[in-house]
């Protein structure tokens, strides 16, 4: 609530994040509901705003999960629904876009779908849903990682830096897992692996800042960046 946001800028805090979590359960398009959207959407806005009223900027984070078998037409489709009713919801609660950052999934295959989408035909069908539905005045895209492997989510985001048509927004990485994987095996809770370990984590951020600039090709952190982060149901 307010009170705690103000508590919290007081203590230096300058932004807050909230994660909202949608599911696809069928490929009809049934799911994630209207009313799992709605709520979310409104959750999402009403966090907004307070956050706003007391000098934090928002980092809107609706996150439809990639578990599950079907195609990345079906997640697109979702995902889109989902980001739509959040601009809808912020535009209704009066929040300031430009005050404001998205943190989206990158629209994928399912975990275990058959077919799995390449790194291009992720960024295109992520790069359109958000060109129908984020609003120029938003300042910054910043995408989570959602169980991709560290190689993976980098080439990814550096092919949505390339993709077709306007790009009005920053598009780059909040990651977790896809940030962090290889250096804890690196590291192990050691401390003579601390060096190494920093290595390992310098080795990915600059690949992705690499894929922030669209130009990131591939082979940062060597085998070990193509094991899947990938947790079924993920939570934190």
């Amino acid at each position: 609530g307010g009170r705690g946001g103000a508590k919290y800028y007081k203590q230096g805090a300058r932004f807050a994040k909230w994660r909202a979590v949608l599911h696809i359960k069928d490929v009809l398009g049934a799911t994630p509901s209207p009313v799992a959207i709605i709520e979310n959407a409104n959750t999402l806005a009403r966090y907004a705003s307070i956050c706003q009223q007391n000098g934090l900027v928002p980092i809107v984070e609706p996150e439809v999960l990639m578990d599950g078998d079907f195609s990345i037409e079906v997640a697109a489709a979702a995902t889109e629904r989902v980001i739509a009713a959040c601009y809808k919801a912020l535009s209704d609660h009066h929040v300031m876009l430009e005050g404001t950052l998205l943190k989206p999934n990158m629209v994928r295959s399912g975990s275990d779908a058959a077919v799995q989408a390449n790194s291009k035909e992720i960024a295109l069908a992520t790069v359109r849903v958000l060109q129908h539905t984020v609003p120029c005045a938003v300042p910054g895209i910043t995408f989570l990682s959602g169980g991709m492997s560290e190689e993976e989510a980098s080439l990814s985001l550096s092919e949505i830096n390339n993709a077709p048509g306007p790009r009005p927004w920053s598009l780059t990485f909040s990651y977790g897992r896809a940030l962090q994987q290889s250096c804890l095996k690196a590291w192990k809770g050691v401390d003579a692996n601390i060096p190494a370990a920093q290595a390992v984590l310098l080795a990915r951020a600059q690949a992705n800042s690499l894929a922030n600039l669209g130009k990131y090709s591939g082979g940062a952190g060597g085998e070990g960046a193509n094991a899947s982060t990938f947790v079924k149901g993920y939570v934190y």
